[in-house]
């Protein structure tokens, strides 16, 4: 018997280490595909338990893991199934032939009654060895016990009652002494409560249950061979102790609810089914003599308990006379029948009988089947074995069960972690929904499964049931994955046409306004969602051209908005008139794109808003690229825009200081047509300095002179150097304005001169005025008078001119005593210039053996080479390499023809012998010697040294390593 904990032990380690088998889910085209991991274990596993009894086993309970066994006659066997291998053996003393008729164990496991078939009961305690008589119980066959599960502790069982053969039912208490010994009477009072009959007599109380429901209603069930009872009355808080007498007395004068069936078995036995982590039963099952009464149990009903009741007739291999049901247990969804050879298991939900477990002969007729409530284990005997079930993963096929109900909720519950069968239900669900015309949640099913997908929309578009297509759309397009772009998109287009359809519908019937407008916020809901968001703008063209083809101009702002289109919004204002919207939009969101594009337009009905815009733009915005947009209604001559255009033209050259020619240019030009007073004061500010000057001298010149702006045309003349234009102009407006243009080329005499002497022309010949000619005279050192007397006419007289003449002379005398200084001082220049030519002829350097060559550090004396006065010497082909590529490409030019003549003249004799003699002839007239094209390619290449002259001074900003080379190099580095 030791080894009936380890036989324990090693089966729960081994339900324990058994992993539920799986499902590896593939999507093929149209569902899924089931791949077992593993073998599938059956939902009852049987184990047979290694004990051999002494004896024959009478009876056995189990509850809370505490199992008793009678042996024989006089042996009680008890087990601690949590050590099992401390087995307790008590011996009940008796010397009559009393037998054990029943044992009763209460959900504590402590309180074991032993009834005799003597008319006696026997009560052993779980912590003491010692079998106690209740004295009070005596006469009585004890057929049932209905435990208080509320009140029952270790060492009280708490009013408890007590169903008898003749069909008495009795309440009593079973109490025990603190430190588990027995008080005198361990029983504390034993009194008839109510009876039973049954047919006109007394009939055996099979089975007794306790409940409680809400409010302190209790429920006591109460089971003869044919006929269920219901006793049900409130018990007050506080008064439970006192027991179920003033329940029962409800019921002296009248009998209790009851149900009965025309067959019976000779006896009946009632099952409970109560969930893990709850204290009340949530089902029944009760075995008579027509089948199986199966049903619900409501706690909240105030006249019965039971609910949904149904009778399962029993298999047809159940024969009533030679092969009755002995014993029922029941589970969450399956009561099973104990038979004489086999155990038959049977779905609650369908009736069928879904397991069938035969034992061997060997092993004897079986006895008894039990359930330990607390534990959920089964246990079954024959006199001379003990077998145990395991309940495993009962609910793995009740989903189909409630699938074909139609229980659609409940079969989803039961099958939420296996994605195949999860995705059977939704498509039967759908179907189902679909054929009584619930389109909506079917398109809300179909959308979860994996049939497909065009089967499933046609279905909905033959019905013509748009609102459960768009929703099954909608559904399917939430379970799509980002990386689906091509469903994703399909969908979407898809959805957007039927959301503008029923749009247009709804907004056609004025009676239909509230469902538009919820239709249109669902609609915009769409649009915005943040998961379609990037393929609505991948698409954005698309959408755009539903929305047109729809004639929906509102969400076509929407959507542009959402898409950040701008440009579309801008555009679609500017169509409507409303410009300020478009500038607002435009301002708002401040792409300078937008503002070169949409100026010109804005430009032409609200130009002062417009410039304020650009001016709050700032630097952001070109001005070059505004300027299509002003000069287009400058050049109709709209005042007001032509003002806007001045100002802001004015903001970008005096406030952002644009240096842009473009920019001044056009200024320049608006000034010269509508400013003429704000010209010259520009060209004045912009200074004389042409580097300075950020506008085109020659446009400037053209347009002031196009538009007869003399005096801004001397100024550009006056800053372009071209002072004689300048004189000649000026002297049509004012003397004193070609004056100040005539003392400008202060560096070239003889210019200034010359244009003082136009001065004095105009002077002279055109106002006639000798007192004004003189005037000039006396302003300008360079004019005599003798350049000025051919312009008078011949009657003027000599006094005018008398100092003038003076002063000439004296100028001329001056002038001619300076000229002899300098002849004297040039001719000593030029006598020691021929001394140091004559000196140079006779320089010579030494070059010495083991000199080598500066660039290629070979011995020099191996080639032709150069000497430099700095001491610098180098092959001929060295210089010439090292020089050639710094040249001018004239120069290159020059060099390689000189080159050709020189490699010409060194031609063998031969090969000139061959020529013809014209061409010897020809070569012979007007060639250059050899020595004549030496001395030519020296003044290119020998110029002067590569190191110490001006093509070192030009290379030092040339990196030393190629920049192409660069990388190269460096990476040789490291």
């Amino acid at each position: 018997m030791a080894s009936i904990l380890e036989e324990y032990e090693d089966s729960l380690s081994r339900s324990a280490s058994l992993p539920q088998s799986r499902s590896n889910i593939g999507i093929p085209l149209s569902g899924f595909v089931n791949a077992r991991l593993e073998k599938e274990t059956p939902i009852f596993n049987k184990q047979r338990i290694d004990f051999t009894p002494p004896e024959n086993i009478n009876s056995l309970v189990v509850c809370s893991n505490q199992l008793c066994m009678s042996l024989g006659k006089e042996t009680l066997l008890r087990i601690d199934l949590v050590k099992a291998d401390q087995p307790n053996q008590v011996e009940l003393g008796r010397k009559d032939e009393a037998k054990v008729h029943k044992l009763f164990l209460d959900p504590t496991g402590s309180h074991l009654l032993i009834a005799l078939n003597t008319s006696e009961c026997l009560y052993l305690n779980r912590n003491t060895q010692k079998v106690r008589t209740l004295s009070r119980w005596k006469g009585h066959i004890v057929e049932s016990i209905g435990w208080n599960k509320f009140l029952g502790t270790e060492t009280n069982t708490g009013p408890i009652l007590v169903g008898t053969t003749q069909g008495q039912i009795y309440e009593a208490e079973i109490s025990t002494n603190e430190g588990g010994l027995f008080s005198t009477n361990p029983d504390q009072y034993f009194r008839l409560v109510y009876t039973l009959d049954e047919e006109g007599g007394p009939a055996p109380v099979c089975c007794l249950e306790v409940e409680r429901g809400i409010e302190g209603r209790y429920f006591i069930v109460a089971t003869t061979r044919k006929r269920l009872f219901q006793f049900v009355g409130k018990i007050s808080e506080g008064t439970e102790q006192q027991g179920f007498g003033l329940l029962f007395n409800a019921y002296t004068d009248h009998l209790p609810s009851f149900q009965e069936f025309p067959v019976n078995l000779g006896y009946s036995e009632i099952a409970f089914y109560t969930p893990k982590l709850r204290s009340f039963p949530c089902s029944f099952a009760w075995m008579m003599g027509n089948g199986v009464l199966y049903g619900t149990l409501d706690y909240s009903r105030p006249d019965s308990l039971f609910s949904d009741v149904q009778v399962w007739e029993y298999p047809s291999d159940v024969d009533l006379h030679f092969n009755k049901p002995i014993s029922i247990v029941l589970t969450q969804f399956h009561f099973l029948l104990l038979l004489v050879d086999r155990v038959k298991a049977i779905c609650t939900l369908n009736g069928q009988v879904v397991f069938q477990d035969v034992f061997l002969e060997k092993f004897g007729s079986l006895k008894q089947m039990v359930k330990d409530p607390i534990v959920g284990q089964i246990w079954i005997h024959t006199e001379k074995a003990v077998f145990r079930y395991h309940v495993q993963r009962e609910s793995r096929d009740v989903w189909k069960m409630y699938m074909n109900m139609g229980k659609f909720d409940l079969a989803k519950e039961y099958c939420k972690d296996r994605p195949e069968c999860l995705d059977m239900v939704l498509a039967k669900e759908a179907e189902h929904c679909f054929q009584n015309r619930r389109y909506v949640e079917s398109a809300k099913c179909f959308a979860l499964t994996q049939n497909y997908f065009e089967e499933i929309a046609l279905k909905f578009i033959d019905a013509k049931q748009e609102e459960a297509l768009m929703e099954f759309l909608l559904k399917k397009l939430a379970s799509l994955k980002p990386s689906e772009k091509t469903q994703i998109t399909l969908l979407i287009t898809w959805l957007t046409e039927l959301y503008l359809n029923r749009l247009g519908v709804l907004e056609s019937d004025t009676s239909k306004r509230n469902p538009y407008l919820e239709m249109r916020e669902e609609f915009r809901k769409f649009l915005s969602s943040p998961k379609n968001k990037d393929c609505l703008f991948n698409n954005r063209a698309s959408i755009h051209d539903l929305l047109a083809s729809h004639g929906d101009t509102e969400h076509m702002v929407y959507f542009a908005v959402l898409m950040q289109d701008y440009e579309r919004v801008i555009s679609h204002h500017c169509q409507n008139d409303d410009y300020d919207e478009a500038l607002n939009v435009l301002s708002r969101h401040r792409d300078e794109k937008l503002f070169y594009k949409f100026s010109p337009i804005l430009m032409q009905h609200i130009p002062k808003k417009l410039v304020d815009a650009w001016i709050t733009m700032g630097k952001r915005l070109d001005a070059r690229n505004l300027i299509p947009a002003l000069v287009n209604y400058s050049q109709i001559g709209g005042t007001e825009q032509i003002n806007e255009a001045i100002r802001y033209m004015e903001f970008c050259v005096y406030e952002l200081q644009e240096k842009e020619q473009a920019i001044h240019n056009y200024l320049l030009s608006l000034y010269a047509q509508c400013r003429p007073d704000s010209l010259l004061p520009y060209l004045e500010q912009a200074g004389t300095n042409p580097v300075r000057i950020h506008y085109d001298l020659k446009y400037a010149l053209r347009l002031c002179a196009e538009h007869g702006h003399h005096r801004a045309c001397v100024h550009v003349y006056k800053v372009m150097e071209l002072y004689e234009e300048a004189v000649d102009l000026a002297l049509q407006v004012d003397v004193d304005l070609a004056k100040s243009c005539a003392d400008l080329p202060e560096e070239d005499e003889e210019l200034q001169k010359k244009l003082w002497l136009k001065i004095a022309r105009h002077v002279v010949q055109e106002e006639k005025d000798v007192k004004k000619a003189m005037v000039c005279l006396s302003s300008c050192n360079l004019l005599k008078i003798e350049d000025i007397l051919p312009f008078f006419p011949d009657f003027v007289t000599i006094d005018h001119f008398k100092e003038a003449i003076c002063s000439s002379l004296e100028a001329y005398n001056k002038h001619i005593e300076e000229l002899k200084k300098e002849m004297e001082e040039a001719t000593q220049s030029a006598k020691r210039i021929r001394e140091d030519m004559q000196e140079m002829r006779n320089k010579y350097g030494l070059v010495e053996p083991h000199e080598k060559c500066a660039a290629c550090d070979f011995p020099l004396l191996n080639r032709p080479f150069y000497l430099f006065l700095c001491g610098h010497m180098f092959h001929y082909d060295c210089l010439l390499q090292a020089v050639l590529p710094n040249l001018p490409s004239y120069k290159q030019v020059k060099l390689e023809d000189l080159q050709k003549k020189l490699a010409a003249t060194n031609q063998p004799p031969k090969s000139r012998h061959r020529l013809k003699d014209e061409d010897t002839i020809s070569l012979g007239k007007g060639q250059q010697t050899r020595e004549q094209i030496k001395a030519d390619i020296d003044d290119i290449v020998a110029v002067e040294c590569v190191y110490c002259g001006e093509l070192m001074i030009r290379s030092i900003d040339k990196p030393f390593i190629d920049p192409q080379r660069y990388e190269e190099e460096r990476q040789s580095w490291l």
